[in-house]
């Protein structure tokens, strides 16, 4: 955002209102420029309105001078010289308008002969309220210049995150296909009637992927149920060799997961795993305060080649879209992955 975009935001017409006619009345009656005069006196009442100009004088052709060199310079590019600058076009303006003024005010006023030690006073006092003001002036900005930095960071951080969330939806697609044509393949080689059972019930689960993983969250029950319609395929498959145990005692609608997450951690752990019916995989899925556990007793394949791409994708999208880490423990008998969720 440019200077002049901050200054045409700069709404201080109550404080000229206040201000300008505030020094027109003080600094004459601090420094004795009314001399004899009194409140009996025309010239007393008039002097008034002749020094609110002044202070009106001075007070906008210092704020003009001061806006004009906010457009060119800042306090970051070079601060010693815009300090310079800044100091000495406040003085070089106020000084002489001061002097002439207040001189003139001693030819119209008739208060007697031109006092340059009142003058000096005046002068001395005008150049201190004008830094002061201009210093007042010159943290409105700051501020205002620090919150509209503050938004466009912000905006800036969304639409990274928006970016790098998009990048990991991306994942979802190939890496969720690649995996089912590979054991839709399998399943077509060995058992036909089974292909084309997995083949409907892969068309159902994945227009639940179709329909949820542009979105950043999904309600904990829609996962759970999509969890147990993509766990159906893996049972097509592998029969009672994965098992799994769902205890989500306390479920309700207001908890919030990021979509997808739970046939990732289902799919990871029959990637990594050796089971058959003798010596079976189970799944277990808890709901525990603040989490969703998924875990896995250990039975790891001796080789394996794993491009780690599901986790780390959980990863990223529950730092991004929750805000919170996903938990990873593993020990020698059991794996297990804690996902955070949110509550609305």
């Amino acid at each position: 955002m440019t200077n002049s975009t901050h200054l045409s935001k700069i709404d201080d017409r109550l404080i000229r209102l206040i201000g300008i006619p505030g020094f027109g009345v003080i600094i004459p009656n601090f420094t004795g420029l009314f001399g004899e005069l009194g409140p009996s006196d025309w010239m007393y009442w008039s002097g008034y309105v002749y020094f609110i100009f002044i202070a009106w004088v001075i007070w906008q052709g210092n704020r003009w001078l001061l806006f004009r060199q906010r457009e060119n310079m800042n306090w970051f590019s070079n601060p010693v010289r815009k300090l310079t600058i800044l100091v000495g076009a406040n003085v070089f303006y106020t000084a002489p308008v001061t002097v002439s003024l207040i001189y003139g005010w001693y030819a119209i006023s008739g208060i007697g002969p031109v006092e340059w030690s009142i003058i000096q006073l005046v002068t001395l006092a005008n150049v201190i309220c004008v830094i002061f003001v201009t210093h007042a002036y010159e943290t409105v900005f700051l501020i205002k210049e620090r919150q509209s930095d503050l938004v466009h960071f912000e905006q800036l951080e969304r639409a990274k995150v928006e970016s790098e969330l998009e990048a990991l939806k991306s994942q979802i697609d190939p890496h969720f296909m690649f995996n089912s044509l590979n054991t839709l393949s399998y399943l077509i080689e060995n058992d036909q009637q089974k292909a084309l059972l997995f083949n409907e019930s892969l068309s159902d689960v994945y227009r639940y992927i179709l329909m949820n993983k542009q979105k950043e969250l999904v309600t904990l029950k829609e996962e759970l149920e999509f969890a147990n319609n993509y766990f159906t395929l893996m049972q097509i498959r592998f029969g009672t060799g994965v098992r799994l145990h769902v205890d989500m005692r306390g479920l309700e609608e207001n908890k919030l997961l990021s979509p997808i997450s739970l046939q990732l951690l289902l799919e990871k752990a029959v990637k990594h795993n050796e089971f058959n019916e003798l010596k079976p995989l189970d799944i277990r899925l808890n709901l525990e305060e603040g989490w969703v556990e998924v875990s896995n007793n250990l039975q790891l394949k001796k080789v394996e080649n794993s491009s780690k791409i599901g986790l780390r994708n959980l990863r990223e999208r529950y730092r991004l879209v929750v805000g919170k880490e996903i938990e990873v423990v593993q020990s020698d008998l059991e794996f297990t992955v804690k996902l955070p969720y949110l509550e609305v």
